[in-house]
């Protein structure tokens, strides 16, 4: 989610560029550069700067060595993902002879074989990122013959995953040229001046007219004019907008809470956290899966560390785990891991899952379970943070920076890569063919659109909340991976509308819990797929039970699911997915019904009381 400028227009280009920047830092970001075009005779120059770091890192940069002026420029805040947050991995990267600037937003998937190549022809990289390939690439292209914008349509062609570059040619100063892929960009129209941004919070200041991209499009700016191709070259329209948002607003994409936002960004957050986990040969690859298939042979147990949201991902994470790779699995809360004298020692592996990657509970249990000899695999969002650093391994989640502090897309993204885990160690340890994984895989990729049907409904989920808002105690039941979800759709409501929730396994109702149903009481039910084992008549017993003693049962069921109808009061339809898989789908009307109750109650959504995005104490 790293955020994006570009200008061509009679303004500096500095002052334009580091102001969108400084619009996008809602974004979350880890560094920050700018890239001028500076006009020169027959060919210009580049002048960039970057800084890892807050944008006031960059900005005493400048200030200390001053750019020339331009009106030609980029600007971009990274949120790492290919190498840490460091100077030289910040973007803008340039080209071998410093003639080409591009900056990126997304993962290019086969930056690996691209970069073998451009090395085997002696080219130097300066960094660890996706990023500095497409820069050589496009500078190639341009050194070539074409111009910037045909050559940006060669190489998009090259390109596999998702992506947006925006680039300037110092022998061509006056356009800016951007592609996507799979990822946002809009073109902000002014009146002799171009904007392009990562969202319109980048240029809603000079400009309230937007267009809006389609997939697999290049677009050129220059002050007058604004051309749109495919990747093949062949003429494309965008879609012309009116912004009349607010800059709080735009910032939140015209949602009124960043929460919701990120509620709706899941689709393209768990997409994005499937990109380049297979090789060219079909078999699963994992981003810095240090430990090698020998160590991973070894392992006997796992034991899964973390707390709040993540600690939901981890029992999600114990179904899949235990199911695919036949190995015993433990989830514990890190504050009271290394507390009860755990048994570990090197056939253990310790996955510790935690958004921020500075969770301080998290860290002191990993460093315990490292002093007993066991290997440690994270689960993050945040590349360079303190426990991957500190792990053996990790597998990092892409969901983008999340403002809001109850967790919505990381908890989805978390649960993307505990099953990309557990189908990783299935396939080193042979406990689950080859075409297996393939068929596991297919459904995750297909979790998307899965996800965004969902979505499609939330209006009948946001009546369901604003019926409630007289409402004090809400119960949610689940069974099997749906226990899990009822979890953490009563920790959102917790969270956010400070009501009393709770979440139980729907078989354990009768042995005490059924004490709390009383008429009138909402339950929430996460009714299984059909089809496995007796999970799904089971769960009609528990709703059964408590629907005769006077609760109002909502149950979400998928779509065709008719056995479910005579004992839900309200219905909520899922997509028809695999039972494990389930949870990324089950979860979202529970954000979404959480999210609108704290709405029309008047609750502060994205910072709630007594609440903090990242817990650094233990």
């Amino acid at each position: 989610m790293c955020g994006i400028v570009g200008y061509v227009g009679p303004k500096q280009a500095q002052d334009v560029v580091v102001e969108g920047l400084r619009r996008l830092e809602y974004r979350g970001y880890d560094s920050a550069g700018v890239a001028l075009v500076i006009p020169g005779g027959t060919s210009g120059v580049i002048a960039e700067a970057k800084k890892a770091g807050k944008l006031a890192n960059l900005e005493k940069v400048i200030a200390d060595s001053t750019l020339p002026p331009s009106h030609t420029g980029i600007g971009h805040t990274r949120w790492a993902t290919h190498g840490a947050p460091t100077d030289a991995n910040a973007h803008p990267h340039l080209g071998s002879e410093r003639r080409v600037a591009l900056v990126h937003n997304g993962i290019i998937e086969n930056f690996a074989e691209l970069r073998t190549r451009l090395e085997d022809d002696d080219h130097v990289l300066l960094s660890e990122t996706d990023t500095e390939v497409a820069a050589h690439l496009l500078e190639l292209a341009v050194a070539a013959g074409a111009d910037l914008t045909t050559a940006m349509q060669q190489v998009c062609r090259r390109l596999e995953g998702a992506f947006t570059l925006v680039a300037v040619d110092a022998h061509d100063p006056d356009r800016v040229v951007a592609a996507r892929r799979n990822s946002p960009l809009v073109v902000g129209v002014g009146e002799g001046e171009h904007f392009l941004g990562s969202d319109v919070a980048a240029f809603i200041e000079h400009t309230r007219e937007a267009l809006e991209l389609g997939q697999d499009q290049v677009v050129t700016i220059t002050r007058d004019a604004v051309a749109i191709t495919d990747f093949d070259g062949r003429p494309g329209e965008g879609r012309a907008y009116h912004v009349d948002w607010d800059l709080s607003a735009a910032e939140k994409d015209g949602h009124d809470w960043f929460m919701r936002k990120e509620i709706f960004e899941q689709p393209r957050a768990v997409a994005d956290s499937l990109l380049g986990r297979r090789s060219t040969s079909g078999l699963l690859q994992l981003d810095e899966m240090r430990l090698s298939d020998d160590e991973i042979r070894d392992i006997d147990k796992i034991i899964i560390i973390a707390a709040g949201t993540s600690f939901y991902a981890g029992m999600v994470a114990k179904y899949a785990i235990e199911h695919w790779t036949r190995i015993p699995v433990e989830v514990e809360l890190s504050s009271e891991f290394r507390y009860r004298d755990p048994i570990l020692d090197h056939s253990t592996l310790v996955v510790a899952i935690s958004q921020s990657g500075e969770t301080a509970d998290t860290l002191q249990a990993i460093r315990h379970a490292r002093s007993q000899r066991s290997k440690v695999l994270a689960i993050c969002n945040t590349n360079g943070s303190t426990i991957p650093r500190e792990s053996d391994a990790v597998i990092y989640t892409h969901a983008g920076p999340e403002i809001g502090v109850a967790s919505t897309k990381g908890f989805l993204t978390q649960l993307v890569a505990c099953y990309l885990l557990a189908l990783y160690v299935a396939q080193v340890k042979g406990t689950r063919f080859g075409d297996e994984i393939e068929e596991v895989m297919s459904q995750l990729e297909a979790m998307p659109d899965h996800i965004a049907t969902v979505l499609a409904g939330a209006e009948q989920v946001y009546d369901l909340a604003r019926a409630h808002t007289g409402t004090r105690s809400v119960l949610f039941l689940g069974r099997h991976a749906g226990y899990p979800v009822a979890l953490e759709g009563a920790l959102k409501l917790k969270e956010i509308a400070y009501l009393h929730a709770e979440g139980f396994a729907a078989g354990e109702l009768k042995h005490g819990p059924i004490a709390l149903v009383e008429q009138g009481l909402p339950v929430l039910c996460v009714v299984p797929p059909r089809g496995r084992d007796q999970l799904h008549e089971k769960m009609i017993s528990g709703i059964q039970e408590v629907r005769a003693r006077g609760a109002q049962t909502i149950c979400l069921a998928e779509e065709g699911d008719t056995r479910i109808e005579p004992y839900a009061d309200v219905l909520i339809r899922l997509p028809k997915v695999p039972v494990l898989l389930q949870p990324l789908v089950a979860v979202v009307p529970l954000q979404l019904f959480a999210c609108e109750l704290a709405t029309a109650l008047g609750h502060d959504v994205d910072q709630p009381r007594n609440l903090a995005k990242s817990v650094t104490v233990e």
